[in-house]
């Protein structure tokens, strides 16, 4: 009986930033969503000083894969190490290394090496995790090379906030008004279009259409990974013009929900989105009080169901 067959690929991009400051965007996996584009969210279920045990959901090929990793992370040879648990179909297994090589004081290569099994060694299957390797391997370089590159003014460009709203109520119900996405449109005079799926439970895409305050409307697309009855974690992946990137989540307590969002700011976009005049400042105080608008309609509508 032949053994399985292990693929092994390497993808590389040169960095115009010091090696530490890179490594530390690496090792960092709580800013992965906001950082790299495939990864919609990432939780911690151990976490030491070298060794960690994460929780990843993340796009491969248009699906949302989940997964548990183990990585030991390596701060003196700045490279991080990981290896699936458990990994999902089409995927036997898979594992591999980030590797940061400093080149001088200012730039540096960063090598992201993969190695993996497909389920029953199928062609069909090993092809379709080349492409999901490939797609994402060079997805997340480039984006790591534009965070690690613009880190000076990443602060401004970066918004993190919440609202909070209490009630009293049924946190199920406010909860299900949220996880209910799909009718918004009948419950929301801010979206006039949504259609939600979940062919995975606790996994839906959300494609969305709002209203914004002067009359006009934009497209979103959403990937929402939803914990009964405790909080909804979402990420665009298609986002408005302003941004590069929005993550959020709705958390349920009794007697409280909280929305709250991260965002990057497109700098680029500031003139031609708010006018020629506009600055990083002004885009921080529209988006704050655009997504601010909206998260608190929603919020006022989902007590009014859970009152009722």
């Amino acid at each position: 009986m032949a053994l399985p067959v292990t693929h092994h690929t390497e993808h590389a991009i040169t960095v115009a930033a010091a090696a530490r400051r890179v490594f530390g965007l690496i090792a960092d996996v709580g800013r992965w969503p906001e950082t790299f584009p495939p990864t919609v969210h990432v939780e911690h279920v151990e976490r030491g000083e070298t060794q960690e045990r994460i929780r990843i959901w993340a796009t491969a090929n248009g699906q949302v894969k989940s997964w548990t990793s183990r990585r030991l992370l390596d701060r003196e040879r700045l490279s991080v190490r990981f290896r699936q648990e458990v990994s999902q179909p089409p995927v036997a297994a898979m594992g591999g290394e980030w590797i940061v090589e400093p080149l001088s004081g200012t730039e540096s290569r960063v090598r992201l090496l993969h190695d993996f099994r497909a389920v029953d060694d199928d062609p069909e299957k090993t092809e379709w995790i080349l492409r999901a390797v490939d797609r994402n391997s060079a997805a997340e370089l480039a984006a790591l090379r534009t965070a690690a590159e613009q880190a000076e003014n990443r602060a401004e460009l970066v918004l993190t906030f919440r609202d909070t709203m209490e009630f009293t109520g049924d946190a199920k119900a406010a909860y299900a008004f949220v996880d209910e996405a799909g009718r918004w449109p009948e419950r929301l005079p801010h979206v006039a279009r949504a259609a939600l799926a979940e062919e995975t439970p606790g996994v839906q895409t959300l494609e969305m259409e709002t209203r914004t305050a002067d009359g006009s409307s934009h497209a979103t697309s959403s990937v929402r990974i939803c914990f009964p009855h405790e909080r909804i974690v979402y990420k665009q992946l298609v986002t408005p013009a302003l941004m590069t990137a929005h993550t959020g989540v709705w958390l349920f307590d009794e007697g409280r929900i909280t929305s709250a969002h991260t965002v990057v700011l497109d700098e680029k976009a500031v003139p031609d989105v708010l006018g020629p005049d506009a600055t990083v400042a002004d885009a921080r105080a529209f988006v704050r009080g655009a997504l601010g608008r909206n998260s608190t309609a929603t919020m006022a509508h989902a007590v009014a169901h859970a009152r009722r």
